[in-house]
């Protein structure tokens, strides 16, 4: 009986081990940190309008009249950034639309969660613009196909008239 065909390993991978290598083999191929980050922001935008805070028997509150519009930017931003992570397909649209809501939450929004939330949105939308899928294979695999010559020819040579 012999084993040639098959492959050789000490031990199986955990159920931990695989899902981690499943976990950042889904995240490569999204913008995953663009959408944290957006989902990020939606928290201090929503949070600080309905914010409540007691010292002793003073009540501080800092709700406004921003309460309405703040749910609806910080709402729009959660679904963004889920949209980031499951639709990776918009993500020119949903980076447009997080930095323009990130920006329209300074003045509806207590300076739109006191910038942190302004920070997280803007931020995230720019890596979702930035982000773009990965095109072909890596460099240290092979496929047996040529690759394109990066030496130059020599001035007066051949395709230089």
């Amino acid at each position: 009986m012999t084993s040639a065909g098959v492959p050789v390993r000490p031990h199986t991978d955990g159920g931990l081990t695989r899902a981690r290598r499943d976990f950042r083999a889904w995240r490569r191929t999204r913008p995953f940190w663009a959408g944290l980050l957006v989902l990020l922001a939606a928290a201090p935008i929503i949070y600080f309008p309905y914010f409540n805070l007691s010292l002793g028997a003073l009540s501080v509150a800092m709700s406004t009249t921003a309460g309405a519009g703040s749910l609806v930017i910080g709402l729009t931003l959660i679904v963004l950034g889920g949209l980031l992570w499951f639709q990776p397909i918009i993500r020119f649209f949903a980076g447009c639309v997080s930095v323009f809501l990130g920006v329209l939450s300074l003045p509806i929004s207590n300076f739109g969660g006191f910038f942190l939330g302004t920070l997280l949105a803007a931020t995230g939308g720019l890596l979702a613009l930035a982000w773009g899928p990965v095109d072909g294979l890596p460099e240290n695999m092979s496929d047996g196909a040529e690759r394109p010559s990066t030496t130059v020819a020599p001035e007066g040579g051949p395709g230089n008239e």
